[in-house]
């Protein structure tokens, strides 16, 4: 009986995690009508005199004060410059993206939001252990865009993953620590292209995956996403390798790392 019981209890836990996880993979499947093109050549062929529909120098000064150079946030730091935050947050919500839009500007513009709004969300709610410990983190409406109200999952799942650019896992940051580190610049058009490599060059060779040639231990990130990296027959193995340091055999063993909700307070 007692077996049974600890079978029970170890399922229903599993199936609970199961769920949270897949509920954050999959909250919000509501464009709002906002714009998300197919990333095409355009993105790839970008550079520094692409004009930005949105000045995001504010939120660059912000980053480059309260971020550092390993993501960790400062955000007592950023409490202090909450008048700033506020601006910014002011701005983007008055930006509403339409077709008019270039691909580069879109991506920028979609990151660039839902990053701040993170923050916003943990200062609202600070001190707080993890962005799990505040009810509908991901699922709550509280991102303006024009007249639009959208949640961080509907940015996420509705705009940023429909755009078809899976290198977009690897730049919003969602305030823990397993997450991709924070980008300590914001991103903007003429730079998207190099920014988005870098960031999903230095993710995968950094200490969230454990790389060899015959096994790999990844990110939760690629297992809740597989489908965005495996796109065209392509494995996940087959993903990496365009970026990883070491190159993994293409029958490497493939397992997942548990996933870190602390928050990424430098404190």
């Amino acid at each position: 009986m007692k077996k049974f019981i600890l079978s029970f209890v170890v399922f229903i836990s599993g199936a609970w995690m199961f769920a949270s996880c897949n509920l954050i993979s999959s909250a919000g499947f509501n464009s709002k009508g906002l714009p998300t093109p197919d990333v095409t050549a355009e993105l790839r062929n970008s550079g520094e005199g692409v004009q930005n529909k949105v000045d995001h120098g504010i939120w660059n000064g912000l980053l480059q004060r309260h971020v550092d150079k390993d993501g960790m946030v400062n955000y007592s730091g950023f409490k202090k410059d909450r008048e700033k935050l506020d601006e910014y947050l002011k701005l983007l919500s008055s930006k509403k993206p339409d077709d008019s839009w270039k691909t580069s500007e879109l991506l920028a513009y979609y990151i660039n939001l839902y990053n701040a709004y993170t923050v916003d969300l943990i200062l609202r709610n600070y001190p707080v252990k993890s962005i799990k410990d505040i009810d509908g983190a991901w699922t709550r409406e509280f991102v303006k865009v024009g007249d639009t109200e959208i949640s961080l999952g509907g940015i996420e799942n509705s705009l940023l993953r429909k755009m078809n650019e899976p290198r977009i896992h690897f730049a919003i940051n969602c305030a823990s620590i397993s997450c991709p580190k924070l980008l300590n610049e914001a991103y903007t058009a003429g730079k998207i292209e190099s920014q988005l490599d870098k960031v999903t060059r230095e993710f995968i060779n950094s200490d969230k995956n454990v790389i060899s040639k015959n096994a790999v231990k990844l990110s939760k990130i690629f297992d809740w996403y597989k489908g965005d990296f495996t796109e065209n027959g392509r494995s996940l193995i087959d993903y990496i390798n365009q970026y990883s340091e070491t190159r993994i055999d293409p029958d490497a063993k493939v397992s997942f790392r548990e996933y870190n909700w602390e928050l990424n307070d430098s404190k």
